[in-house]
């Protein structure tokens, strides 16, 4: 006998009182808690422990290899490089966010968990010796990949699978964030480049799951209870405050203009090279090196390199030429193989640009010029407005985050139309549109 089908709450083919054994539910239990949400629960609990491992482990090797300095990161960096070339060669190209978006859209949710070994090694080897890349999306990939396998054991098909491993990858972003709503919106968000919240039904699962996780990580690491950047005070007590906010949004865009053009043209250089990608990681290695010997800011993601742009005395000038080098820096880190995302190098290269603003503008305030130029330049990236805004504001604890909503919405109206994850547009494009753009984190190197 067949057994009978099992219905989730998520199910958009059924509703939630038909169901006897979900009425039976409610009717004992008025708060409403299901097995499901027990389930979002568990599912953000391990991920929120993988996170947390994945965490230590990176604050541990970048604790050892950070004390190289000065000449020896030309060896240091271009070394680690081929070692990331090996780790894909022999493991497999893990891909990213645009390989991600890919399956949520055309694979009905399914992400692949044989990526996953060469995933963690090659982001730990690269974020850890100075890549211009964070944790945010190998941590999305593992989490949402493990949501896949934990779907397949509950038996789940269709949009419930879809939405575990969208409340899996919701999980993982927001381990390192610190912000349950602002990483369950942008697990949603990043799908597509018009339409903000496509998947709406996975919106719940992904929150429960977020703030699960965010638990479990806090617990560990003791991370993201109190903002991650101390930014100077700021309150809004002017409606000119609002003008402003417009046009640092104008001027962020602006600058993801530049970062995709920089971005797209590194894209053209390495796909140029008809070499194997150990090669081609080495040949990023020793140019990031470059960069870091000259430029000491530019290495590594940023997560603590903002706190010493807002703590010490830059000239704009400098601020502004940094703000470049760091983009460069993004784009050579992830067209060249190596592996991480840009979300907070991103919110650095903001930062730099809008410090350097206030700085040649007397009167300006601080706060605010690199807060919504952080919005913007993220938002005409990625396409996630709304989760802009709710990360900004919990990362850098600045309560009226209506400027920065205005500033990320121009930020995002102002962007280009094709996007840089051209997998956002969910439908098959010009290959040479594809190449410059789905490429951006889904790490397709020309050669293996």
């Amino acid at each position: 006998m067949v057994p009978p089908k099992k219905h989730s709450p998520t199910d958009r083919t059924q509703s939630w009182t038909p169901c006897p054994q979900l009425l039976g539910i409610v009717k004992r239990n008025p708060l409403m808690i299901s097995r499901w949400v027990l389930r979002w629960m568990v599912l953000g609990t391990v991920c929120g422990l993988f996170a947390g491992l994945y965490w230590n482990i990176l604050e541990w090797m970048i604790h050892i290899l950070s004390q190289f300095k000065g000449l020896t990161v030309l060896i240091v960096m271009p070394l680690a490089g081929l070692i990331i070339g090996l780790v894909i060669h022999f493991l497999g190209n893990p891909g990213e966010i645009g390989v991600i978006v890919d399956n949520i859209h055309f694979r009905g949710g399914r992400l692949d968990a044989r990526k996953n070994p060469a995933m963690i090694l090659a982001s730990l080897v690269s974020i850890s010796t100075g890549g211009s890349a964070g944790p945010e999306a190998p941590l999305v990939q593992v989490t949402g990949s493990f949501g896949t396998w934990v779907a397949d054991r509950w038996r789940l098909e269709g949009e419930d699978l879809r939405t575990i491993s969208l409340a899996a990858m919701a999980a993982g972003f927001t381990a390192l964030f610190g912000a349950p709503l602002g990483g369950a919106v942008f697990a949603l968000e990043i799908l597509h480049h018009q339409h903000v919240l496509e998947y709406y039904e996975a919106l719940m699962p992904a929150i429960v799951s977020s703030c699960a996780s965010y638990l479990v990580f806090a617990t560990i690491t003791h991370l993201g209870i109190a903002p991650t950047w101390h930014f100077p005070q700021y309150g809004l007590h002017n409606i000119d405050d609002f003008a402003l906010a417009i046009a640092y949004g104008i001027i962020g865009a602006v600058a993801g203009w530049i970062f995709m053009a920089i971005f797209r043209s590194c894209d053209r250089i390495f796909a140029q090279l008809p070499i194997p990608i150990y090669f081609r990681t080495t040949i990023a290695g020793l140019a990031l090196g470059i960069f870091a010997f000259f430029f000491p800011l530019t290495r590594y993601f940023g997560h603590e390199e903002l706190d010493v742009i807002l703590n010490e005395n830059f000239p704009a000038i400098f601020l502004l030429t940094l703000a470049f080098a760091k983009m460069a820096t993004i784009s050579m880190t992830v067209t060249g193989g190596w592996r991480g995302g840009f979300i907070i190098p991103l919110f650095f290269t903001g930062a730099c640009i809008g410090k350097a603003i206030a700085l040649s503008i007397p009167g300006l305030n601080p706060a605010l010029a690199m807060i919504c130029t952080m919005a913007a330049l993220n938002s005409a990236v990625t396409r996630t407005p709304v989760s802009t805004t709710l990360l900004l504001s919990k990362l850098t604890n600045i309560t009226p985050f209506t400027p920065i909503l205005f500033a990320s919405l121009i930020g995002f109206f102002l962007a280009p139309k094709v996007p840089l994850i051209a997998s956002q547009l969910k439908k098959q494009i010009p290959i040479g549109i594809e190449r410059t753009g789905s490429q951006m984190e889904s790490g397709k190197p020309s050669t293996d």
